[in-house]
């Protein structure tokens, strides 16, 4: 075969230098005679092997940059915002370093996936992208990682509305804020620019959505952690934790996985108004467990019990009698609990904060946060509970009661309160007396107190009564003054006559006013006038006192008793006229019983 292709290129060299000679002597004859299709084809047939070649060479070594496919490049230089990329292309591409934030460690060197943005630029540049190659085969990744419930690594872009942003493989999607820890987030901010790992809980292929979670990655560690601590939780068990929330009734404390709540009154022995005085959120600290119910699912913590009982500690020098300083810690209507020492305290009622009988609220003698002396009047170390006394460190004012008010001396006092049937009156601190109703006026008719005094008005009494044992004073204020019914009962007593005007009718008859004070009934049958006929409102006549009563302040008075007083007179001067007569004219006796018998007849009728 050699030698015939030998052979065959001698023959064709003869023959192109025939030509050639041939040429030279006649050029006519030869492009005459020259073959024309053949010397084509012979042409066509090299540049085919040639470009076939040259095919194969770009094949091996040069990528095809006409189609959308994702391809391996290597990082060459990395400038202050660009990537130097080669792909084994014509010339080396670019890509700028924003597209490589998820990935702060980039390095020359580093393979990338990449996809060709812009063959040529203007300045003839190859473009790539490195973020479209990573959304093309991130979908792919992302259902993988789904289906198999895979860790991915994600870059926290920026907050948004309810959570964050997140790069996943090229692709945002959505960390809710619920998502991020198994602890309550104070700043959001402290995540962006982090690179995490996430678990992907949801896609929603329609919307192109993807939602992560990282705080599903922490609670698959705290459940295996939650397991084992439940295991091993045993009452009075000392573990340490980390406070998680504090609310206004106490503090969730965070065991590693384990919930448990210490309740405002175990963390201190001291009385305490909010949990934040005592702890702070973050806070490590040792507790200890006090109760859990069946399943462990609620855990009852304990502060203060990690600490000695103040009681155990409180001094033996402290006994009933002592005197001692503390601090008022809480009011109640009923008393004041003193804290005397840190945890200890003891209950100042009411009713031992003043000698007064008088009842007032604690809140009348002290307020929280006062320092205050009392002498302890009850001390049970076993019950832990102690009752102080404040009055205790003054004198007993009842003590010289008798020399200080005696029966019908006079002072004056302070109204402090009524009742239906009189007022107490405050003489000094720890002295009160009652003055009754019927004490307060000689004159004026009284419903209730309240019509005539009012509290905190200041009275002149005179002691009536005083009971020593049973702390009693009776007092009077109307017996400070002169009784007016005295000079009244000469004045209206009974058989005076006044002139008066008829000012109310009532059932049973009618009333008068003499003065401001005295107001006297008239019966029905005493309005009768001498004609026969009867006073009416407004009416004024004469009328005759026939009963006073100072005492009861009753007085009682007549109209018609002015008139018959007269026919009473009358009739007896015309019996006496009418015996003399009779004596004289020797008038038999019985003409003048018999005269005197129809005189007192008439009498009798006018009467009734």
């Amino acid at each position: 075969m050699a030698e015939e292709k030998m052979a065959e290129e001698t023959q064709n060299e003869q023959t192109a230098s025939t030509e050639s000679t041939s040429t030279n002597q006649n050029p006519q004859a030869f492009l005459d005679s020259f073959d024309w299709d053949k010397y084509q084809e012979g042409i066509e047939r090299v540049d085919d092997e040639k470009l076939k070649e040259f095919e194969d060479l770009v094949a091996k070594n040069f990528v095809d940059t006409a189609h959308e496919e994702v391809v391996i490049g290597k990082v060459i230089n990395i400038t202050d915002r660009e990537a130097i990329i080669d792909i084994n292309a014509k010339s080396e591409g670019v890509i700028s370093l924003n597209e490589f934030r998820y990935n702060p460690d980039l390095k020359v060197g580093d393979e990338v996936e990449v996809l060709i943005d812009v063959r040529e630029d203007k300045s003839g540049q190859l473009v790539l992208s490195h973020r479209k190659a990573r959304t093309i085969k991130a979908w792919d990744r992302v259902n993988d990682a789904h289906d198999k419930e895979e860790i991915v690594q994600g870059f926290v872009k920026c907050r948004t509305k309810g959570g964050m942003i997140v790069d996943v493989f090229g692709i945002e999607a959505f960390l809710p804020g619920s998502q991020i820890d198994v602890k309550p987030i104070r700043d959001y901010d402290q995540y962006v620019g982090k690179n995490m790992e996430f678990i992907v809980v949801k896609i929603n292929h329609e919307f192109k959505n993807v939602v992560v979670s990282h705080k599903a990655l922490i609670e698959a560690d705290i459940e295996e952690q939650k397991k084992e601590i439940i295991g091993q939780l045993e009452k009075g068990q000392v573990l340490e934790g980390v406070v998680k929330n504090v609310t206004s009734y106490g503090v969730f404390i965070d065991l590693g996985g384990v919930d448990g709540l210490i309740h405002i009154t175990d963390l201190s022995w001291s009385r305490i108004n909010h949990p934040s005085e005592i702890v702070e959120l973050d806070q490590k600290l040792n507790v200890v467990i006090l109760d859990f119910d069946d399943n462990k699912s609620r855990i009852q913590l304990g502060l203060k019990q990690l600490e000695k009982h103040p009681w155990e500690a409180l001094s033996d020098d402290i006994q009933i009698g002592s005197k001692i300083k503390g601090k008022v810690a809480v009011i109640a209507d009923y008393g004041a609990f003193v804290e005397v020492a840190e945890g200890v305290e003891g209950l100042v009622h009411v009713s031992e904060m003043s000698w007064s009988t008088h009842l007032r609220s604690a809140q009348d003698f002290v307020n929280v946060g006062d320092e205050v002396e009392a002498v302890v009047i009850t001390l049970d170390r076993e019950e832990r509970k102690m009752s102080l006394g404040v009055k205790q460190l003054t004198p007993d004012p009842w003590t010289d009661i008798t020399s200080k008010y005696p029966v019908g001396s006079r002072h004056k006092g302070i109204v402090r309160n009524f009742t239906n049937f009189g007022v107490f009156l405050e003489l000094e601190e720890g002295i009160d007396g009652l003055i009754y109703i019927s004490d307060l006026s000689w004159t004026k008719k009284i419903k209730h107190p309240s019509e005539f005094v009012a509290v905190g008005d200041t009275l002149e009494v005179e002691v009536l009564e005083l009971d020593v044992d049973g702390r009693k004073l009776s007092l009077g204020h109307k017996q400070t003054m002169e009784n007016p019914w005295d000079k009244y009962e000469a004045e209206f007593g009974e058989g005076t006559v006044h002139t008066a005007k008829i000012t109310d009718l009532v059932d049973k008859g009618a009333t008068i006013t003499f003065n401001e004070d005295i107001v006297a009934f008239i019966p029905a049958r005493h309005l009768e006038k001498e004609d026969g006929s009867k006073l009416g409102k407004g009416d004024e006549a004469e009328f005759k006192v026939i009963e006073f009563n100072k005492d009861f302040k009753r007085v009682v008075a007549s109209h018609n008793a002015i008139f018959r007083e007269q026919e009473a007179k009358n009739l007896t001067a015309a019996k006496k006229k009418m015996e003399a007569q009779a004596e004289e004219s020797k008038t038999t006796l019985g003409d003048a019983n018999a005269q005197l018998q129809a005189l007192k007849d008439k009498m009798e009728s006018k009467g009734e």
